[in-house]
């Protein structure tokens, strides 16, 4: 082996030698016993220089067959170099090799051409893969924890669930007890859907997030007291309403509740001064997957008008009437089957009158209490429509056996009904229902009462500014009227809202009432119309201007009136 002059910086014979050893470590086996001649100079036939290339790239890459000698980029650019392999261990080179024999490549104990050695070979070509890594992968699991969102409650907003309709299925579904000024008045107290940006943070109280809200408006009302227009009496009003929403924040079941009431004075005309509210209370356990409980509360607040049917005099104030209830209920899911069996209970009572000349009507004898069992029946055929049939059995059950009349009014009902609850697409969504009730009664001398019974409530998004609601009811309440087994009444609404700028709102809708006296030829048509106008200054203030007419058409004489109320207020939810 021929000694090259050493240069300055360059290696000594000690890493020579180290360096063809590593050299013969790296020959495949089958050249493993071939003589190879390592120098620091080219030969014809012998092993090639590779200064050309950077020596990271052809570091532990072979020739066929041969060794591959890098030059050492030093100061002096002494063409002197050491021979230098891949500290990779005679296995891999081993599998280097054979991939080159699959590949078609000749393995010579010799040195290669002078043409194969300027280019890669196969070998190079075919650098072995890195040994495979057993066990399972931690990017997944480490990327859905350290990268998934977390969100504070307490700076979620809580947007508000629009009221949709007239509440009477939702609230009263077997009360029978209606007014007429409470479900023409209702889009005078309904919320609306508020953007997330202006949407009130609540206050959170523990598990639960409370939505608080207090309103004080003042404006004018032509008929306060509701009656014939040749004897109303306007006045200035002042409206103060309060309102408490609340829901939990647990990881299974809820209990959840939406509460309203508010008063009115009329400071020109006292007798009229009223106050009504409603509000419902829902808890929901989810035993298990399939099974769940359902528990909810109910109640109505409201006050008769001088000049309903059921009163007949002239009364100095307007009485109270007070409608509450529960239902209990288990549901059962088996698959697409879904059952539910529902107990409810609801109570009804009227506040005495008192005349214009100081006594006392009473009205105990209307007091009354209704038992009923609902099972219902439904079957997801698809995602988005859900048919159901539906079985209501009921019994109403007066206080007094008899009344003034000499008539005993209770009275066991029956309903059948079938509908389906549906998202037809993103934009509809609702649930409809249809079918018959039978009343029959233990007087004889009432007859029995059949009458088609329609539930509806739809909701569509037109567009991503404007929604429009659509709810009606139908049903048979009950009456003090003699011989006069019950009412059909008959309710819809229409109500439209578009948002003009994120924080202001313009809702406008129109109700219907239609009452029809069942052996007294008494009828009454109402009908109210709504423009309401809300303006958010932010989170928790906000500009309320409403307008409201209502009209009530009926048979009997001084029954009908019409009115227009217009009120200013500013609402603040802390």
């Amino acid at each position: 082996m021929t000694r090259a002059a050493p240069s300055a910086g360059g290696p000594n014979r000690k890493s020579l030698g180290l360096a063809v050893l590593a050299a013969l470590a790296l020959l495949p086996a089958e050249a493993g016993a071939q003589a190879i001649t390592a120098s620091g100079t080219d030969r014809p036939g012998g092993t090639s220089s590779a200064s050309d290339l950077s020596s990271g790239a052809l570091r532990g890459s072979n020739a066929s067959g041969g060794s591959a000698t890098t030059s050492d980029a030093t100061p002096s650019g002494n063409a002197g170099s050491s021979t230098t392999g891949e500290a990779g261990g005679g296995a891999r080179s081993s599998t280097r090799a054979l991939a080159g024999a699959r590949s078609g490549s000749a393995l010579v104990s010799g040195g290669t051409s002078g043409a194969n050695n300027r280019a890669p070979t196969n070998l190079l070509r075919l650098r072995a893969a890195p040994p495979r890594r057993f066990g399972s992968a931690t990017m997944r699991p480490t990327r859905a924890v350290t990268q998934t969102q977390s969100y504070d409650l307490r700076l979620t907003p809580v947007v508000r669930s629009a009221v949709v309709g007239v509440p009477l299925p939702t609230l009263l579904p077997l009360a029978g007890v209606q007014t007429s000024g409470f479900l023409l008045g209702t889009a005078l107290r309904r919320p609306i859907t508020i953007d997330e940006a202006y949407a009130p943070l609540g206050i959170r109280v523990g598990t639960f997030t409370i939505l608080p809200a207090v309103q004080q408006s003042v404006g004018y009302d032509t008929n306060p007291d509701q009656i014939v227009n040749r004897l109303a009496k306007p006045s200035i009003a002042l409206r103060t309403d309060g309102e408490l929403a609340f829901r939990s924040d647990w990881s299974s079941s809820e209990l959840s509740g939406d509460l309203r009431g508010g008063y009115s004075d009329y400071p020109d005309n006292p007798g009229a001064s009223r106050p009504n509210g409603s509000g419902v209370t829902r808890l929901r356990i989810d035993a298990n997957r399939d099974t769940r409980f359902d528990v909810e509360g109910r109640f109505v607040l409201d006050t008769q008008r001088a000049g309903t049917p059921d009163l007949a005099a002239a009364v100095a104030s307007r009485p109270l009437v007070a409608s509450y209830g529960s239902t209990f209920g288990v549901t059962e899911r088996f698959n697409r089957m879904q059952v539910s069996l529902r107990g409810l209970v609801d109570r009804s009572e009227f506040e005495d009158a008192q005349l214009a000349d100081g006594t006392l009507l009473r009205q105990s004898e209307r007091n009354l209490t209704q038992y009923g069992l609902q099972l219902r029946a439904g079957y997801e055929i698809s995602p988005v429509i859900t048919p159901f049939v539906g079985v209501l059995a009921d019994s109403r059950v007066y206080d007094l056996r008899r009344d003034s009349s000499g008539l005993s009014r209770d009275s066991d009902g029956l309903t059948v009904s079938g509908g389906a609850s549906f998202a037809l697409t993103r934009f509809v969504t609702g649930e409809i229902s249809a079918g018959l009730q039978h009343r029959s009664y233990v007087d004889p001398r009432l007859r029995d009462l059949t009458a088609p019974v329609v539930l509806a409530g739809l909701i569509w998004t037109a567009s991503p500014l404007t929604t429009v609601r659509f709810n009606a009811a139908t049903g048979v309440t009950e009456t003090s009227v003699p011989n006069s087994s019950g009412v059909l009444t008959q309710t819809a609404t229409l109500e439209v809202q578009h948002d003009l700028l994120r924080n202001l709102s313009l809702i406008g809708g129109i109700s219907l009432l239609s009452n029809d006296y069942d052996g007294a030829n008494i009828t009454e048509r109402g009908f109210s119309a709504t423009a309401r106008l809300d303006y958010r200054f932010n989170r928790w203030l906000a500009m309320r201007g409403s307008y409201i007419y209502q009209r009530l058409d009926s048979s009997v004489a001084g029954s009908s009136f019409s009115a227009n109320t217009f009120l200013l207020g500013v609402r603040i939810n802390p």
